[in-house]
């Protein structure tokens, strides 16, 4: 999907179930000048069937998931909605930092996993973050996801298993930097970085940025003074 938001708006879905909690995200959303809450819905099945209904409107390009749902819950719904929209994003927006929540939302695919707790605006950021390709995922649960996390790789293979440059892509990722931004500090082209973004995620064998970073971690081939 190619998406310019300096054209139009960041559309965000919302599939969440208490109506309190989705009136502030509508809100601080509402504040924002580069994204909008496009729809809402307190199910699952609601949100799919309307995708699946949309007869030509609008995708969202975000769609912000709970995991704790009437009916189909959040973890089971990702496959769906990965299924039904596969260039939007799913960022988990969740009161659970349970370390099976966590690792098994990234490991299906989810760009992001962010508490309720987190402010306005770590949740804004998070979203520009993931549209353009960065990673959302809040530090604490970063280290659940080292700690979980298992590799196959021997220590002799870890040592040359990334590039000197991808070893720089990763870490800026790590730091919360966006490709564009990453392209610019290390002079050289966009579609440069996402090739090596590209050939991190299938060494590293990530579907996306944060399972990448926490793998990274895992494997000592990022420092864990990163995730502070």
């Amino acid at each position: 999907m190619i998406n310019n938001t300096m054209n139009r708006k960041i559309r965000v879905m919302m599939v969440e179930d208490h109506p309190e909690y989705r009136e502030i995200v509508e809100l601080a959303l509402g504040r924002e000048l580069d994204m909008e809450l496009t729809s809402q819905f307190g199910t699952s099945e609601r949100a799919l069937r309307s995708l699946r209904d949309r007869k030509g409107h609008d995708e969202p390009d975000i769609i912000l998931l709970d995991l704790h749902l009437p009916g189909v819950g959040g973890l089971d719904s990702i496959p769906h909605f990965s299924t039904e929209i596969p260039d939007a994003k799913i960022i988990i927006l969740t009161q659970s930092n349970r370390e099976d929540d966590v690792l098994k939302a990234i490991m299906l695919g989810a760009s992001g996993y962010l508490l309720k707790s987190s402010t306005v605006k770590q949740l804004t950021e998070g979203i520009r973050n993931v549209m353009t390709g960065g990673a959302s995922l809040d530090a604490k649960l970063a280290n659940i996801v080292l700690k979980t996390l298992k590799s196959k790789l021997k220590p002799n293979e870890i040592e040359n298993l990334l590039t000197k440059r991808e070893l720089e892509v990763l870490t800026m990722l790590a730091e919360g930097h966006v490709k564009k931004e990453i392209a610019d500090r290390l002079q050289i082209g966009f579609t440069t970085v996402v090739s090596h973004v590209t050939h991190i995620y299938e060494k590293l064998n990530a579907p996306n940025a944060p399972a990448a970073i926490a793998k990274a971690f895992q494997l000592g081939i990022l420092p864990i003074s990163k995730l502070d």
